[in-house]
């Protein structure tokens, strides 16, 4: 029995953060062969919803690049590395002289989840901010009502490249982080960080699906820096050719761009769907 575990943004989803009718129609093809497989992300449950609306993904879920797996049958966590109040206060201090502000994103006490934030400094915060404010699943909070009660699951931010990466040199530093960063692919000129615990990765959340749920192979499909770990744990990793060098050279092989849906493409070859 394989797994297969598909990445998002640039992966399964083109540059208009969808999931294309041609690979919608491929997932109902495995589905329709018993063939396993399921998201790990970068991304927030919260902010993976919307795009993965009208798909269906039974099985376990790998969100915030392995901090937490979402149980989507019991809509709770299974299984999480949280960051505590304390274990942030060098993060924070990180942001104190810069322009861009955090997005803290916590699950509060009764189980709901929040995102903690300062007011919005440029364009693309604020309509980050418009996101959540039109959300039913998640509330927006001010950053100084951040109380130490709160499980934080990540940390994010969206500025110009030199403000990101200088809280990015800054971080890296701290051996209880991981921090990625790189160009927001959907808007030019601004530039992302995520920063979570360091126990947490895409690759160890996967190994606790793989054992959790019986399987025993995983097939992985990714792109980026964050998708290095399930490369080097898969029994078989592809790349699109879009992807990273650096992820391409780890991969079983290179295949088509995520903008010709080059991963729907592969596996109706693969499993001659």
């Amino acid at each position: 029995m394989e797994l297969l575990v598909f990445d998002l943004d640039g992966t399964l989803l083109n540059s208009r953060q969808q999931i294309t009718d041609y690979t919608r129609d491929t997932l109902k093809l495995l589905q329709q062969r018993n063939i396993a497989y399921t998201v790990a992300t970068g991304r927030t449950l919260h902010a993976a919803r919307e795009c993965m609306r009208d798909t269906h993904f039974p099985l376990l879920h790998v969100y915030n690049n392995g901090v937490v797996i979402w149980n989507p049958q019991s809509a709770g966590y299974m299984h999480h590395n949280f960051l505590t109040p304390d274990e942030i206060e060098s993060v924070l201090e990180a942001f104190a002289t810069r322009s861009p502000s955090p997005f803290i994103f916590t699950v509060e006490p009764d189980g709901s989840h929040a995102v903690y934030h300062a007011p919005p400094q440029n364009e693309l915060c604020q309509q980050y901010i418009s996101r959540f404010e039109n959300s039913d699943t998640i509330t927006t909070k001010p950053l100084v009502a951040l109380h130490s009660n709160a499980q934080i699951t990540n940390i994010n931010a969206l500025g110009g490249q030199a403000e990101i990466a200088g809280i990015y040199d800054q971080l890296t530093q701290q051996s209880h982080l991981v921090v990625y960063t790189g160009g927001d692919m959907y808007k030019p000129n601004f530039h992302w960080l995520d920063i979570h615990h360091s126990a947490s990765s895409k690759g160890g959340a996967i190994s606790v699906l793989k054992e959790s749920l019986g399987y025993e192979r995983v097939i992985c499909f990714g792109d980026s820096d964050n998708d290095e770990s399930m490369f080097r744990m898969a029994d078989e990793a592809y790349a699109p050719a879009n992807a990273l060098d650096e992820i391409k050279a780890l991969s079983t092989q290179v295949i088509g761009h995520h903008d010709e849906d080059g991963i729907a493409r592969f596996l109706r070859e693969y499993y001659s769907l």
